[in-house]
């Protein structure tokens, strides 16, 4: 099959990715894809490449990259506005419609973006853009895991063009009252969700978050441990669960926090002096193996149910992760053997003086994390899976 893989990313992200490249902007798609994916943010090209050597043609689109999609547009022949506009620094701003976008919040929070009223379609543009990539790839499954940029409407126009298999990811709190029949398919890691699309009348299937274990090839050689706790990640007002342990944690350990403090952040937080700023990609990978100990919160409405990237990505590096239990959590890790798990502030408290003063245990438990993940967790393993899914979908077509 021809598969073609949707996506987008942090406004943030872009801006440092094309800030400490001088030039990238005005490269050619190949350089700008190349320096994305080196990157090694995100999901990089780990679905693509992963499609691509189980036999499939595949190829990732950045449905929100202004300069990597308008890149692709003068390549093949078409009139389109510059990206953005040079900055007295020499750096590229952030084009208009771009800013507007919502990719500061993580894929799974998107929709919560409609709460304060933020535009969920790509503009003009954007679209006509994506429009002539689609039809000059013919894809035979489209993959779409930013279905806030990339809405129903403009599925249904993406469905004319030669009618390929629509395959959605989300994560929780999907828009209710949206028509998500185009999809054949609708993809989450929480069962509520899906149980959510099924109640519509829409297939879904459980698809988790995953590791790409070529990464460790491309990292810098593991550091030293030299960060005691450490939290990577969005603090905000929906993880008021997150910031009540993290400030707990504070008040007792060397706590590095990486990320930015929430403009709701009472001044009197202890988090504030945590604050390490944002780490993307490579860095961010860095950061969780520098860690004796690195703690994983999930968001408020996540409930009752595991699956958020931080599983993957600490355990992916061998990173002791500490993490809040959820009643599937044994379907993805075994509970104390190979993650550490907290069920409440003072649990949490406990297993960290336990783990800090045990490094033998820490060790054993982030080996077996680790295994873990590469024998069931991997990009691999998951784009075999939404094969899989494809062939039941196929067989009616």
């Amino acid at each position: 099959m021809r598969i073609l893989v949707l996506n987008a990313d942090y406004p943030r992200f872009l801006s440092w990715l094309y800030r400490g490249q001088p030039g990238l902007g005005s490269a050619g798609y190949a350089a700008q894809m190349a320096a994305r994916n080196a990157s090694l943010f995100g999901v990089a090209d780990f679905y693509s490449r992963n499609f691509a050597a189980l036999g499939h043609s595949a190829a990732e689109i950045h449905v929100n990259n202004a300069w990597l999609q308008t890149a692709w547009a003068r390549e093949h022949g078409m009139s389109v506005k510059a990206a953005g506009h040079a900055t007295p620094s020499g750096s590229t701003a952030l084009p208009a419609w771009l800013q507007r976008a919502v990719t500061p919040l993580k894929p799974m929070l998107r929709p919560l973006a409609r709460k304060v009223g933020l535009s969920p379609s790509l503009d003009a543009q954007a679209e006509k853009i994506l429009r002539a990539q689609v039809e000059e790839f013919k894809p035979d499954l489209v993959l779409n895991q930013d279905t806030f940029h990339v809405d129903p409407a403009l599925m249904r126009r993406i469905k004319a063009i030669g009618n390929p298999i629509l395959i959605g990811q989300i994560g929780i709190a999907p828009s209710r009252g949206v028509d998500w029949s185009v999809y054949d398919l609708m993809m989450s890691q929480l069962s509520a969700t899906v149980d959510f699309f099924r109640r519509l009348g829409v297939r879904a299937e459980v698809n988790h978050l995953a590791f790409e274990p070529a990464l460790l090839d491309a990292l810098p050689p593991a550091p030293a441990t030299d960060i005691e706790v450490s939290f990577v990640g969005t603090v905000s007002p929906d993880h008021l669960q997150r910031i009540a342990l993290l400030e707990a944690v504070a008040e007792r350990y060397d706590l590095k926090l990486f990320g930015n403090p929430p403009r709701t952040l009472p001044a009197s937080s202890a988090l504030h002096r945590c604050f390490q700023g944002e780490v993307w990609g490579a860095d961010m990978y860095q950061a969780l193996r520098r860690s004796k100990i690195t703690l994983n919160s999930h968001i408020d409405m996540a409930g009752r149910e595991a699956g958020n990237m931080r599983l993957f990505e600490a355990t992916g590096v061998g990173a002791f992760l500490l993490t809040d239990f959820k009643d599937n959590l044994h379907t993805l890790f075994a509970p104390d053997r190979e993650v550490a798990v907290w069920r409440s502030v003072d649990d949490c408290l406990k297993a960290i003086d336990r783990a800090l003063s045990n490094a033998e245990s820490r060790a054993a438990i982030a080996a077996a994390g680790q295994a873990r993940t590469m024998a069931q967790h991997t990009y691999r393993h998951r784009a075999a899976e939404i094969l899989g899914f494809v062939e039941t979908l196929r067989a009616p077509r």
